[in-house]
This record gives structure tokens, C-alpha cells and sequence, in this order.
């Protein structure tokens, strides 16, 4: 029986099929990468690390990419455009009535892990200059998304910004207190009573009334 094949710039996998490196595309590169950052922070990103996580050789990274600074930039790119996509899928997909939306944007928000510890991760990592313009970005438009829902559910324009202002401050915060300090992390059943008292402390009893 013959052995199974190889491929210079892949490798065989159980059943003898390779995996050669144009198998791979730029987004499943960026991908990783948002993994590995996700997981070792930015510092840890390297191409060799990489290509090994992915199961294939160095090859396959300068079919899409011309270095490591290159990926970075495409991975925050795409963090960044996911993150709005999605943040505006879901604010269009909630109930009409405006204090209803922002529950459901809480809940939301409080279950995707993924972009959370990413976003803890890239916290770390302002001192880059790729990382700090993105995430100024990414917060300010959070912000204003923030400031309108408070408006509409019948905040002043004032209050709105000192809502939102607070409900970002919680938010970082308790990324810095459970993925960076590492605290004891709360059960299930904890985190979702501590997601909502977030939202009845900070949602507006009714439109007009703080």
C-alpha cells in the first residue's frame, strides 16, 4: 500500500489528503490570528506560531500577506468591520419600543465571549500603533450608538452621554476585572443575575424618567 501523499507546503491529514497552503485563504488567516490575540494577546502573534495552530507551513501566510504587521492590520481591519456589522444587525433586529432595545442589546453584548476577550486583549496592546487608532474608533462609535438608544428611550441629550459613558465604563471594567486581573470568575447562573442588574440600573424606568 502506498503511503499517503505530502505536499511541500501542506501536510497529509488521517486519510492521506493534503493540505496545501492555497487551501487557506486571507480570512482564515485573519481568523486565527483574532483567535491567537484573542488568547495571548497581541505580543504572542507570530507567523510561525500561527502557521503551526493551523496546520500548515509558513508557505501558506505569503500567499496573502507580505509579514506579520501585514496580518495584524488585516485582522484588526476585519475585527473592526465584523463588530459594526453585527452591532448594527442586532440594534435594527430588536423591539421597537426603545428601553426593550437596550435590554436586548445588553443581552446580547453579554453573550458574545469571543469579542470580549479579543477586545480585553487589544486593551493591553494600546501602545501599538495599529491597535489604539481601531479601538479609538470602535469605542467612540459604541458611544454614539449608546448615546442615541439612551436618547430615544427619553434621556436628555446630557444625561444620554453621561449614561452611556457609565454603561462603557461597566463594560471595560469588567473585562479589566475578569479576563485581565483574572478574578474568580462568577458561575453562569452569577453572571447572568449580575447582567441583570447592569440593565435595571441602567436602562430608564420609562421614557422620560431617569
Amino acid at each position: 500500500m502506498n503511503p499517503p501523499s505530502t505536499h511541500p507546503s501542506g501536510r497529509s491529514d488521517a486519510a492521506g489528503h493534503t493540505r496545501p497552503h492555497a487551501r487557506l485563504s486571507a480570512v482564515d488567516w485573519e481568523h486565527g490570528a483574532l483567535a491567537m490575540i484573542s488568547e495571548q494577546g497581541v505580543a504572542a502573534l507570530a507567523v510561525e506560531a500561527l502557521a503551526r495552530r493551523l496546520g500548515v507551513t509558513k508557505g501558506s501566510f505569503y500567499w496573502h500577506f507580505r509579514n506579520r504587521e501585514a496580518l495584524l492590520a488585516a485582522a484588526l481591519a476585519r475585527w473592526e468591520a465584523d463588530d459594526e456589522r453585527e452591532l448594527q444587525r442586532h440594534v435594527e433586529a430588536a423591539a421597537d419600543e426603545p428601553r426593550e432595545r437596550l435590554r436586548a442589546l445588553f443581552r446580547w453584548v453579554s453573550g458574545e465571549t469571543q469579542s470580549h476577550r479579543i477586545y480585553a486583549a487589544l486593551l493591553q496592546a494600546l501602545d501599538h500603533p495599529l491597535v489604539k487608532p481601531m479601538m479609538t474608533r470602535v469605542s467612540q462609535r459604541r458611544m454614539e450608538l449608546l448615546v442615541l438608544a439612551f436618547r430615544q428611550a427619553g434621556l436628555g441629550r446630557e444625561q444620554a452621554q453621561h449614561r452611556a459613558r457609565l454603561t462603557y465604563a461597566a463594560y471595560v471594567g469588567f473585562l479589566q476585572l475578569n479576563l485581565t486581573l483574572e478574578l474568580p470568575h462568577l458561575s453562569h447562573e452569577q453572571y447572568e443575575a449580575y447582567v441583570e442588574h447592569v440593565i435595571e440600573a441602567l436602562v430608564p424606568l420609562s421614557c422620560g424618567h431617569p
